[in-house]
C-alpha cells in the first residue's frame, strides 16, 4: 500500500509539472501572438491628408561686379562665388496630426492629439505603389544607378558623394525596425543656423526593391523633429532635400510623391 501511495504522490508530481510546462507554453505562444498582432497592426507611411505650399524661394543671383583699371596694368583679383545649385531641391515645414478611429467614409468616432511629434517624412519620385514590406537602406549601387538616371555626373555633388555618411538613429518604417547599428543608410544632415551639424534633421536613402537588379523606388527620408531651430534659426519639424534633374535645365523638374509616418 505504501509503494502505491508513493508511486500516486510522485504521479501527481509529475501530471503537475506537466500542466506547469503546457502552461508555460500557453503563455510563451500567447505572448508571441501578441508580438504578431502588434507588429501587423502597424500602418504603412500615408500621404498627408492636405499639404499648404506656403512659399517657394531662391537666391537672386548677383549683380556683375565691375572693374575699370588703367590701361597697361595686369591686375591680379580674386574672386569668391556661391552658385544655387539647380540640381538639387529642398523641402522644410511642420507637421500637425492626430490619431484617429475611422469608419469608412472618414468619420471619426475618437481621436487622440499628440503631445509630442516623432516619425518620419518620406519622398520618393514613384507615383505607383511603394512596397513598404520590402524596405531597407540603399546602397552604392542604388545610388549609382539613381545618378545615372537623373543625369547627376558632377562627382562633387551626386547622390553618392551627398549622402555620404551612414550615421543615424534608429527608426521604424511601418513595421519594419531599421537599426542603427546593422544598417548602414546613407545619410546626411541639413544645416541649423546655416551651419553644418550631426544631430537634427537626419535624412537617409531608403529602397523598396527585393536586390538592386531587379528595380525599385528609392524613398528618401528625414527623422521628423518637434520644432527645432533649423536652417535659418526659424523652428521646423522636417528639412529635406531630393535631387532634381542632373542637366539643370530650366522648366524640366522632378515630381516627389510625399508620405507621412507619425509615432
Amino acid at each position: 500500500m505504501k509503494i502505491k501511495v508513493g508511486t500516486k504522490i510522485i504521479q501527481k508530481r509529475m501530471n503537475s509539472k506537466k500542466i506547469e510546462v503546457i502552461s508555460l507554453s500557453l503563455l510563451f505562444s500567447f505572448i508571441i501572438l501578441i508580438m504578431v498582432s502588434y507588429t501587423s497592426l502597424a500602418v504603412d507611411p500615408q500621404g498627408p491628408d492636405s499639404a499648404v505650399n506656403i512659399k517657394n524661394e531662391t537666391k537672386t543671383a548677383p549683380s556683375a561686379y565691375m572693374l575699370n583699371t588703367s590701361g597697361g596694368y595686369i591686375s591680379t583679383v580674386n574672386f569668391s562665388v556661391t552658385t544655387q545649385n539647380p540640381r538639387w531641391k529642398a523641402y522644410i515645414g511642420n507637421i500637425t496630426g492626430k490619431l484617429t478611429l475611422d469608419d469608412a467614409s472618414g468619420s471619426t468616432i475618437y481621436d487622440w492629439t499628440f503631445t509630442t511629434l516623432t516619425g518620419e517624412v518620406y519622398a520618393t519620385r514613384n507615383s505607383s505603389t511603394i512596397y513598404w514590406s520590402n524596405i531597407k537602406c540603399a546602397n552604392t549601387t542604388i545610388l549609382e544607378n539613381e545618378n545615372i538616371l537623373l543625369n547627376h555626373t558632377h562627382m562633387d555633388d551626386n547622390l553618392t558623394a551627398t549622402f555620404d555618411d551612414t550615421t543615424h538613429v534608429s527608426f521604424y518604417v511601418g513595421s519594419y525596425y531599421i537599426d542603427n547599428s546593422t544598417a548602414v543608410c546613407p545619410t546626411l544632415n541639413t544645416y541649423v543656423n546655416n551651419a553644418t551639424q550631426d544631430t537634427y534633421f537626419e535624412e537617409v536613402v531608403l529602397f523598396d526593391g527585393i536586390n538592386e537588379t531587379t528595380g525599385g523606388s528609392i524613398i528618401y527620408a528625414t527623422i521628423i523633429e518637434d520644432s527645432v531651430t533649423g536652417y535659418n534659426s526659424k523652428q521646423y519639424d522636417f528639412q529635406m532635400i531630393v535631387p532634381d534633374d542632373g542637366l539643370g535645365e530650366s522648366g524640366k523638374s522632378i515630381a516627389y510623391y510625399f508620405y507621412i509616418d507619425i509615432t
